[in-house]
């Protein structure tokens, strides 16, 4: 571990001494991970991070008492009021409310991420003047009623159209148009039979598809493990019911330069591809804390 990593771990060490907290608040990176990470923060420590320009860390911070969040829900910089909009509890009442009306969009979409709002907030946010709005009440609202994904699926705007077919399943009369709709055919080929036409369309993400459909008969699959977007081929080679033969010559074509694209290839196939995640950090003593922040001049 860096040493510029390890104090921030220290942050997060439960029991830790208040001096030694107090010590940690006095550089940006260690203060924010004690803003966001610590449980037992004192009136005095809030205070502090407050002052010292480090609210936002605090404001995901759900351990925070509830008139700290409800003071920072109408803080002036948007990202602060952000951060507590995705979690905060309607503390005191009429917090929600308030922070539905937030004038910055930005505000609105992360209120939308929050999974303890009373019903009725997520139907007034799916019909917010704002597309962003609405994607993002498409991406945490999976429940929404019928009206209300209809009207997401038909919305003006065609990336919340898109999201919301991805997301949601589309009534069957909604289907033809939608399969027609170039910006949501890719979403919705899930929702219909694979067809020669669909496995020939020009998209190459409504090819890969197709190439994902669970019911995607041999002959098609065939055909696609040919396809000239290696994505889509990658996509056939990525399936269990692929014959490992078929899997090994799909495999050989699959070159490229770009390590980005070769690891997204790879990670299709076989998600345990990313590797293991670092170590826990170890539990320090108070001697071997106070070393630590002392090498790095806290």
């Amino acid at each position: 571990m860096s040493l510029e990593a390890e104090p921030s771990a220290l942050a997060a060490q439960k029991d830790l001494a208040a001096d030694l907290v107090w010590r940690l608040l006095r550089h940006r990176e260690t203060r924010r991970a004690v803003a966001l990470l610590r449980e037992d923060l004192t009136e005095a420590m809030i205070e502090e991070i407050i002052a010292l320009g480090s609210a936002r860390s605090l404001a995901a911070n759900c351990s925070v008492p509830a008139e700290v969040r409800a003071r920072l829900a109408e803080h002036p910089e948007p990202a602060v009021r952000c951060a507590i909009a995705a979690s905060v509890a309607d503390d005191p009442p009429g917090l929600w409310v308030r922070l539905a009306d937030d004038p910055d969009p930005s505000v609105r979409m992360f209120l939308a991420m929050n999974d303890h709002l009373a019903p009725e907030l997520p139907a007034g946010l799916a019909a917010d003047p704002d597309p962003g709005v609405r994607s993002s009440i498409v991406d945490h609202w999976r429940d929404a009623p019928d009206r209300v994904r209809r009207a997401l699926m038909t919305d003006p705007v065609p990336p919340v159209r898109r999201d919301s077919v991805r997301n949601y399943v589309p009534p069957a009369d909604l289907l033809p148009a939608l399969l027609a709709d170039p910006v949501t055919r890719a979403a919705a080929v899930g929702h219909t039979a694979p067809s020669p036409e669909l496995a020939a369309d020009p998209d190459s993400a409504v090819r890969v598809a197709v190439a994902d459909h669970p019911d995607l008969p041999a002959g098609l699959r065939d055909q696609l493990a040919q396809d000239p977007d290696m994505f889509v081929r990658n996509a056939i080679a990525a399936r269990p019911d692929t014959p490992p033969a078929l899997r090994e010559r799909i495999v050989a074509t699959l070159q490229t330069d770009n390590p980005v694209a070769g690891w997204f290839l790879a990670y299709r196939r076989d998600p345990n591809v990313g590797g293991t995640p670092p170590p826990v950090p170890p539990i320090l003593t108070r001697e071997q804390a106070e070393a630590l922040l002392a090498r790095a001049d806290l």
